[in-house]
């Protein structure tokens, strides 16, 4: 007979990776050290001449690998897909989901993870996809999934304390990332600086990483932009050549602190076992009028001290 594995590295699992521990270890896990899940998620996209197609995807991954290190909570497998904004399809290098489907896979995701007893999810983008993150959320809200969606440089929010221009595409920013964390992929003797033809003036909208400012629209609330196959000749917008390894270690050391912070606020606030929403509602959208709490809430989803 085989010998049951009692002992465990990392206080409690073998690896940061829900994929990479066997089913026992991430369900007690879960249960007695930590139920806060990450699931990083990215895109496979054309980065310029310079940087991988998969370049949103290994942001994402190296981020939520440090923060998972940092904080205890579990990663999830990282979906190398991701939804686009409409000027990205079409492009060559890109290969898109259409909305609906990356919504379905988010929730289906997050839906399989709680399964194992996992109760808070933090949804971790390194790509513009927020037209499915967002939807697919509050979708998982109505079921009584507790989730959190952040895009690594909207949550960052630089603003030019780093970096020499806002994050666009392929620019300073990712290739400082990309630098730091996978630079065996990156040929900076094909970086060259790019840019769009913007419809409206800037003025009108908030560039991604960009602190909020009166008057301005999210960088994905309108259709801003040409198609990119039409638009651009390298597909940078931006300037890597500013880039650095430095940059992107600064980059991707306060980002990874902040979610560290949020992941202990989670963990201190909502013991194992405790769903911060205090209800499951597979009914979804027709059984939101009939919600009834869990043991751990009153009648009106406070939380019992």
């Amino acid at each position: 007979m085989a010998k049951v594995q009692t002992t465990f590295k990392l206080d409690g699992r073998d690896s940061i990776w829900f994929h990479e521990n066997a089913a026992p270890v991430n369900v007690r896990y879960a249960k007695e050290v930590c139920d806060v899940a990450i699931l990083p998620i990215g895109a496979i996209e054309q980065h310029g001449p310079h940087c991988p197609c998969g370049s949103d995807t290994f942001n994402a991954i190296g981020i939520a690998e440090k923060v998972a290190e940092m904080s205890g909570a579990m990663l999830l497998p990282c979906p190398m897909y991701g939804s686009h904004p409409h000027h990205h399809w079409g492009m060559q290098g890109t290969i898109p989901l259409t909305y609906q489907t990356h919504i379905m896979l988010l929730k289906d995701i997050i839906r399989g993870a709680a399964v194992a007893g996992f109760n808070k999810f933090l949804i971790l983008s390194a790509h513009g996809q927020v037209s499915s993150t967002i939807v697919a959320t509050h979708e998982l809200g109505i079921e009584g999934f507790f989730t959190l969606s952040s895009t690594w440089y909207d949550f960052l929010r630089d603003n030019k304390q780093v970096l020499k221009d806002y994050m666009w595409h392929a620019d300073e920013a990712e290739t400082s990332l990309a630098l730091h964390l996978y630079p065996q992929f990156v040929n900076m003797d094909y970086a060259v600086a790019g840019s769009g033809t913007p419809l409206i003036s800037s003025d009108w909208k908030i560039a991604p990483g960009q602190a909020a400012t009166p008057g301005s629209m999210y960088h994905f609330e309108g259709t801003f932009a040409l198609p990119e196959k039409d638009d651009l000749d390298t597909g940078v917008i931006g300037d890597p050549t500013n880039a650095s390894p430095d940059k992107g270690k600064v980059l991707v050391d306060t980002a990874v602190g902040m979610y560290c912070n949020l992941v202990k606020e989670l963990r201190d606030k909502y013991p194992c076992g405790i769903n911060p929403l205090g209800f499951r509602n597979p009914l979804g959208y027709n059984g939101a009028a009939f919600i009834q709490y869990d043991e751990h809430h009153d009648a009106k989803g406070q939380l019992i001290k």
